[in-house]
């Protein structure tokens, strides 16, 4: 599929200011300087044009390697809202349905358990309950599925977890195996718990498809969007961008090294992408399913998917509002969660800019991106710089809405 990017002429004529729109790469450039980041890639697009396409500072610090625009970034949880479109595309066809027991598409998970106190430090055993409901697929499109990650819950459930030997050399069919010997962290529906729900989906989609996870993306989602660039790999080392050095630490963050083939395909971490091909499949959302002709998603399922899906009284982890700060998907931010994104439920509460209706989600590599259907606006930033996540977040909300004039 080819489809010309359109680029306004000007930022004004899409309504930014083209000063202030500076102050943002600016700002940028200055902590490249500063040794805060390496490098970035930034992409604004507003009604359908691309404002601004930005390679800032170096793609490898230590290489001295110039940050380019088509540079190959590690986007981790920014899968999920890929793999949540190709669930949502298997449920139009009618191959799944997201109010079916996962156990319908993966019997592993029949017999489930739940912790008792997964959360707590004092017990000595781990005490695990039946199931007082099945976990459904829209449980692991928001979240409410009771699968934790192992750094994310009380010390017998991690034990339990780490015995499992969860990790990058299985396949989706092996994780599953693995995760149905595992307590659940919470009664599926109860609580927002992040962890790995959207890799179980990933399980759910190659079951539901018949293709392998980076097959289905490939020919129904990236050859129909042209994202020619997007997939688990293997990369070319010499587009990918790299972490720099911590100096507290004298080595780099321990990122996925995706040159080499991966066994795992991840549907909750495992792609890489680029700011020009992660633009197409927000501006596919954004245009209500659709791009250049082809139609993935219908404007009825997208706007279910960016609605807010958590449970009145739905009950939170302990870690996730420190762990996603001022984004966490929590009431007082007034941010609830859909089937991929965290969404946008107040005009106020949050202390970040942004309009009801807007949608987003991250990677812990330091990746972000944000659709405001109100302001037609689509937002990307990608970066490899994990410990400094949170503050590119805050700072990209702020100036880019200060930013528009109209």
């Amino acid at each position: 599929m080819t489809f010309e990017i359109p680029s306004a002429a000007t930022p004004e004529e899409v309504g930014f200011s083209s000063q202030r729109l500076q102050r943002l790469t600016d700002a940028l450039k200055r902590d490249v300087d500063h040794g805060a980041i390496p490098g970035a890639v930034l992409l604004l697009a507003r009604r359908g044009k691309i404002v601004c396409h930005e390679a800032v500072g170096l793609r490898d610090r230590e290489a001295g390697a110039a940050m380019q625009r088509d540079a190959l970034f590690r986007v981790y949880s920014m899968t999920k809202p890929v793999t949540s479109v190709a669930a949502m595309m298997l449920a139009e066809e009618g191959a799944l349905s997201i109010a079916d027991p996962v156990a319908a598409y993966l019997p592993e998970f029949a017999k489930l358990k739940v912790a008792v106190d997964s959360d707590g430090t004092a017990a000595t055993e781990l005490k695990a309950e039946p199931l007082r409901r099945a976990m459904t697929v829209q449980d692991l499109l928001r979240h409410t599925s009771g699968l934790t990650y192992a750094h994310l819950t009380g010390p017998q459930l991690k034990k339990a977890y780490e015995a499992a030997d969860i990790g990058d050399d299985q396949t989706n069919t092996a994780m599953v195996t693995k995760l149905a010997q595992v307590p659940l962290a919470y009664q599926p529906g109860t609580t927002f718990q992040y962890g790995f729900s959207t890799d179980v989906l990933g399980a759910v989609v190659e079951v539901a498809s018949g293709l392998t996870l980076d097959r289905f993306f490939a020919a129904r989602i990236c050859a129909p969007l042209g994202m020619t660039d997007t997939g688990f790999g293997p990369a070319a080392a010499a587009r990918l961008a790299e972490p720099q050095i911590d100096e507290a630490t004298g080595t780099r963050p321990p990122l996925r090294d995706p040159v080499k083939k991966p066994v795992w395909l991840s549907g909750g971490s495992g792609l890489l992408s680029t700011a020009t091909d992660y633009w197409r499949f927000c501006q596919m959302l954004l245009n209500g399913g659709e791009l250049g002709g082809a139609r993935l998603l219908s404007p009825k399922t997208v706007a279910l998917m960016t609605s807010d899906h958590l449970p009145p009284k739905v009950a939170y982890g302990p870690q996730m509002r420190t762990m996603f700060g001022a984004l966490a998907p929590v009431p007082e931010h007034g941010i609830g969660f859909g089937l991929g994104f965290g969404v946008r439920t107040h005009v106020g509460r949050s202390p970040l800019p942004g309009s009801v209706g807007d949608y987003s989600w991250t990677g812990v590599s330091g990746t972000y991106f944000w659709n405001d259907p109100r302001e037609q606006l689509i937002a990307i930033l990608l970066t490899q710089a994990p410990n400094e996540r949170l503050h590119y977040r805050y700072l990209m909300r702020a100036m880019v809405y200060a930013a528009i004039e109209d």
